[in-house]
């Protein structure tokens, strides 16, 4: 019968050096897990539209109006909404296929990370320009933060970037094409966001990292409070006084 003393055990626990991606997180067994988790709670919410009709979509959905009131949750809720099965379909197969390269080499919590601040990045964006009773819904914000993700790590490996510049590209002139109803600001915002968030984590020094991306997440974080602070306060001068400049006008266009 074998034997092990636990100082022994405990002693070889900390010899054992633990994996790490390439921006400096942990390597766990399932390198998608998170990955899959969003593309679940995608999924679930959508079955829940279609059960409760209009009332969760208009509940959550981003609109200027009811942000400027107050609703700021909005902002992140409605980048896990959908308006139609194709819409749902094509953002979770790019979620599917460019998640599931980025969290391997980020890391569950800096993955994550930039999911959510490009879809709150998106939002906000989509805030600042679009008319107050304009809604929108859909991860497409997030996702496009994973292309700039997925763009920042291939110049990190050094591998050809040329078929990523061309997929970003199509996809951002698709949102410009009148009639289409994509909406091109959350791809633009989100797009930055991601693409600045990870050049941070993955260009800074190892030994900085940590440090790098949490205050690169605080500041992104705060300029998007910012913008939407500003906005909400030209929203309310705009109800208070809405003869005051042509700006008010256009809210409701």
């Amino acid at each position: 019968m074998g034997f092990q003393c636990p100082e022994c055990v405990a002693q070889a626990g900390r010899a054992i050096k633990v994996g790490r991606t390439l921006a400096g997180g942990r390597v766990h067994g399932d390198p998608v897990l998170v990955t899959k988790v969003l593309l679940a709670v995608n999924v679930v919410l959508f079955l829940a539209q279609q059960v409760t009709g209009d009332s969760l979509t208009q509940r959550f959905w981003l609109m200027g109006a009811p942000v400027a009131t107050g609703e700021w949750w909005r902002l992140i809720s409605s980048a896990f909404l959908h308006v139609s099965v194709t819409h749902l379909l094509f953002n979770m197969l790019a979620l599917w296929f460019v998640g599931g390269t980025i969290e391997p080499r980020l890391g569950r919590a800096r993955y994550l990370t930039v999911y959510l601040v490009s879809a709150l990045a998106g939002s906000v964006l989509s805030y600042a320009v679009d008319p107050v009773f304009s809604p929108s819904v859909g991860a497409s914000g997030a996702v496009f933060g994973l292309f700039g993700a997925f763009f920042v790590l291939a110049l990190r490996l050094r591998m050809d970037v040329r078929g990523v510049i061309a997929i970003i590209a199509i996809n951002l002139v698709i949102g410009f094409i009148p009639g289409t109803g994509i909406n091109w600001r959350a791809h633009v915002g989100g797009l930055i966001a991601g693409a600045i968030l990870t050049a941070v984590m993955v260009y800074t020094p190892q030994a900085k990292r940590v440090l790098a991306a949490v205050v690169a997440t605080v500041a992104i974080v705060a300029v998007c409070i910012g913008v939407t602070v500003w906005r909400t306060n030209v929203i309310q001068s705009c109800v208070d006084a809405p003869q005051l400049t042509s700006q008010c006008s256009s809210l409701i266009q």
